[in-house]
């Protein structure tokens, strides 16, 4: 898989998890506990896992933007 098309695929998991997060958050009362946890518990972890891609796969403009002058 090309890199662009890895980043349209990346992003719009990123999107939907965050979304996930933050509508699970704002549901905690509301959702059964073991729900809840699943949902944001193990969403948080794939989260992380998803920023840590989107990074790596944006490396270079990250290295480009802090280490130029």
């Amino acid at each position: 898989m090309k890199k662009t098309a890895a980043l349209k695929v990346v992003n719009v998991l990123l999107l939907l998890v965050f979304l996930s997060q933050v509508g699970s958050a704002f549901t905690r009362t509301v959702l059964p506990y073991e729900l809840f946890h699943i949902l944001h518990g193990y969403g948080g972890f794939l989260l992380l896992i998803l920023v840590v891609v989107h990074v790596a796969l944006n490396w270079n403009w990250v290295k480009n933007q802090l280490w130029t002058r």
